[in-house]
Order: structure tokens, then sequence, then C-alpha cells
């Protein structure tokens, strides 16, 4: 490390010290919304991009594939990104949330005064509900589909990972069901985790905590990291700082402990993933601790991929798209049964750094590479707008988060802003509609839910006799005169006068 330290440029320093700045400004920003979604923001870009240089032994690494210069503008390049960030995310919450700036943080709120409010418990009891709907209407369709092999969708453990959600690397004709499908599952399975965590009411914990065992171990004994990380983290940060009693240093603790737990079981899948399945290893091998730490994760390189971007725009062996990879990403949900040459995501950048591509016919012989937000910002817009535009669209995505933790106590914001915060470090390798379908679906249902609740209550209003509706202000008949007051509750007497004469007055003896 002090290698390392000795030789990192100047530019280097400068991101460091709006890293510290940038995230003592966020924690004094925590009550009107953007303080925590910042700070998350913040972390994701120190954690893939200054973590690269010292996880990935900068010294003999980067310092050996790049020259001085390619490392120090892409430094700049970060730097830049955290300006426009800092500077930009408190005007586009302005701009976004204006309705709302009179608010505090709903979540703040909720970790100082706990999570027994009545308003909270109504919107997770409501959530729950249609999740369960939800995922019933899922399992059908794995009964229809996988019949005998059912039971391995529930416990893969007990031998191998049954999905009904199978398609291919490109998705061709309607996949798009069975990706719809797949993240629609992880997102019920996510919210049965959170309102696990934060229900008080016993019969509905017990059913959260049942419908966890049935739909969790799909995930967990997959190999897909990301999808772990959306399953089990909202989960285990609601129950540690919004239910768990005890104060800061046992909340740490028990953190500490559950990241521990959560590190070893990802060290085991990534020792294991491309040998066999993770049921195979683990009826196996067990969580063997000798594989474990011959384990070293090459995807934490973000910082990296910058440097080749760069050092293929200079050569020539790449070009700007100016938008056309973001365009790929935008117009990903329409399935290819509607638009058969949809663009696909990534695949220039891919065959630039040496993967096989088979053509339009053909799948990807290897997996693209993420580029890392700040990466794909130069990809699409150069190295000055590039790192701008992943800045903004970062902007956009804390207003969001915002929005949801000001309204916090309505309808599935609680769980969902937490999916949210979780799901913006998977943003760092990558902004893309992949890593936020469970989130958009979930905001989706929400907004579904909240409508036909509304409808419900406006039919039950229509529908009410008229003895039991609201008397109104009755009616004087015909050439009745008004009465000159009433008697209120209060005891007093309150005038009353017409809408159309002078106002009546007491007769003089």
């Amino acid at each position: 490390m002090s290698e390392t330290l000795s030789i990192l440029p100047f530019s280097f320093w400068v991101v460091i010290a709006l890293l510290i700045g940038g995230g003592i400004w966020s924690f004094r920003r925590m009550n009107d919304g953007t303080g925590l979604p910042m700070l998350v923001v913040l972390a994701t870009a120190t954690a893939w991009y200054v973590g690269d240089a010292f996880y990935n032994d900068y010294a003999h690494n980067h310092a050996k594939l790049f020259d001085a210069i390619t490392l120090e503008n892409a430094w700049w390049q970060v730097a830049w990104f955290l300006t426009v960030f800092l500077v930009m995310t408190p005007r586009i919450h302005q701009w976004v949330n204006r309705r709302y700036l009179q608010r505090r943080s709903g979540a703040v709120q909720i970790f100082k005064q706990g999570i027994d409010q009545p308003e909270i418990q109504k919107s997770l009891k409501a959530l729950f509900k249609g999740c369960v709907w939800a995922w019933s209407i899922l399992f059908l369709i794995a009964l229809v589909t996988l019949q005998g092999e059912t039971i391995y969708f529930l416990f893969p453990f007990l031998g191998h990972n049954a999905s009904p959600w199978s398609h291919g690397r490109i998705g061709a004709g309607f996949d798009f069901l069975s990706i719809v499908g797949i993240y629609l599952q992880l997102l019920v399975s996510t919210m049965f985790g959170v309102v696990a965590a934060l229900a008080t009411d016993r019969g509905i914990r017990r059913y959260a905590l049942l419908l966890v065992l049935l739909t969790w171990p799909y995930f967990i004994f997959d190999r897909t990291r990301n999808s772990m990380l959306a399953l089990v983290i909202p989960a285990m940060l609601c129950w540690v700082f919004l239910r768990l009693r005890g104060g800061m240093w046992k909340k740490t603790l028990v953190l500490l402990a559950c990241f521990f737990l959560v590190n070893t079981w990802m060290k085991f899948v990534i020792a294991n993933r491309s040998e066999m399945t993770i049921t195979a290893a683990f009826a196996q091998k067990g969580l063997n601790m000798a594989d474990q730490k011959k384990v070293h994760n090459e995807g934490l390189n973000m910082f990296e991929e910058l440097c080749w971007i760069n050092t293929f725009i200079d050569k020539g062996t790449y070009n700007v798209d100016w938008g056309a990879e973001y365009f790929a990403e935008m117009v990903n949900p329409i399935p290819r049964a509607i638009w058969p040459g949809k663009p696909l995501i990534g695949i220039d950048y891919a065959i630039a750094r040496g993967m096989q591509y088979g053509g339009s016919d053909s799948s990807v012989v290897v997996a693209t590479i993420s580029t890392g937000f700040i990466g794909q910002g130069v990809v699409n817009f150069g190295r000055i707008f590039g790192p701008m535009a992943a800045a903004l669209l970062m902007c956009l995505w804390v207003a969001w988060l915002a929005r949801l933790d000001l309204n916090v106590h309505a309808l599935g914001r609680l769980p969902l802003y937490s999916l949210g915060i979780i799901l913006t470090f998977n943003l760092g390798r990558d902004i893309t509609l992949m890593n936020l379908y469970a989130f958009i679906f979930g905001a989706l249902a929400i907004w579904w839910l909240e409508r036909h609740r509304s409808q419900q209550q406006v039919g039950r209003r229509a529908s009410a006799p008229a003895a039991s509706r609201p008397a109104g202000r009755p009616q004087p008949a015909s050439g009745q005169a008004l009465p000159f007051a009433r008697r209120v509750s209060s005891g007093g007497f309150v005038k009353k006068q017409s809408l159309h004469s002078a106002p009546v007055h007491p007769k003089r003896d």
C-alpha cells in the first residue's frame, strides 16, 4: 500500500478531498431526504474506483498497464463526476421534488421514533397482501411449467436449482415474459424479507418469515451476486437500524456479523460458480474456507476499465457512440418479438476489449464487460461530457430516492426506498435497467395498488346507504327563514346567515 500511495497523482488526492468534503456535506443534508442517497453514491464511487486502486494493487497492476497521463486523466474524470454530482444534486432535487421540500426525511424520523407507527404498519400489511397475490401467481406458473421439479424451485439445496424462467442470453421472441417473471419474483422475495424485518403484527411477521424460507433459497443458491445483495441487504439493514433495540455499538456489531456471513457466502459462490452449480458445490464441499482464501474478485476494477476506455479512444480502436449505449439501455424493455433489431447492450465495448461475438443471429460467446458508471458516461459522450452525463443520471436517481423518503409513510415507500438504496451500489458497475427492473416493477406495483385502493374507497362511498352517509347542512323550506343561531358541541353559539340576503338581526324592544 505504501508503494501505491507514493505514486498516486495529484488528481487522486483531489478525488479524496471531494469524497471527504462531499460526505460531510451530505451527512448534514440527512433531514431533507438527499443526504443518505448521496452518501451511498459517494460510497459507491469510493468502492468501485478508489477501492480498485488498493484492492488490485495500483503500483503493480494499473501503473504497468497504463502510462502516467492516462492514469492522471482518469482520476480527473472521477473528480469531474464528483464535482457535477455534488453541485447539481440539490438543484435537481429542488426541481423534481418541489412539492415536498417542506417535509423532513421520513427515514430519519423512523430511525429516531421507531417503526411501531400505525401508518407504516398499515402500509406494510397492504404491501404484504399484494406481494402474496403476486407470488401466488408466480408459483402457479412454476407448478405448471416445472411439474415434478417444483420442489427444487422452492428448495434448490435438495438437488438443483429448477427455474421456470429460462431464456437465452439475448432475449428473443417472448423471452421477455421470463425476464419479467424473474425480476418480479426477486421483488416480492425482497419485500417479504423487509416485511418480516419491520412488521410488528406477529401474524404478518410469521407468514412473511415462512415466505422468506420458501422464496430466498432460489436466489441464494444461484450464482448471481447482484440478486443476492438486492434480496438480503434491504431486510438486514431494516432489521438492524429500524427494529433491533439497543445502541449504535450493538447495531454496529450485529451489522458486522451479518456482513461477515454475507461475505463468506459471496466468496463461496465466486470460488465455485465457474466449476459447478452452487447447490452441487454446497453439497460436496460445504463452506470450504480453504477455497475462499484464494478468492480474488476480478469485478472490482472499474477504474481500470475507465483507463482502458481512454486508451482505446486515444488509439482509435473505440469511438464515442454519442448516446447509443444509453439509448440501448433505455429501449431494453421493448421485447424482441416487437422489435427484432433492438440494439444490443455493451457489444461494441466488449469487442474492443477482445470479446468474441457471433453476429446478429448469435449471442456473445463470453460475457460483456461492465464499464463502471463513469466509464459508461465516457463511452457515450466522451471524456468531458461523459462524466457529466453519468453524474446527472445519478442526481436524478438520488432525487427519486429522496421523493420516496419524503413520502415514506405512504404505501410501500419504505421497502422500495430500502431496495433502491442497495441497488445504488450495483449501479456503480453500469447505470442499466437490468439492475433496476425489480425497483421499477415495485414502483409500478405500488402505483397500481394505490389506485386500486382509492377506487375501492370511492366505490364504497358511492354504494353506502343514504342513512349512513354524513348528513349535509339542512336546507330551509320555501319561504322559511333561516334560524338565528345554532348550538355547537362546545356550548356556544355560531351565527348563521343566508348567502342571498342581508344578515338577520334580533328585534329590539
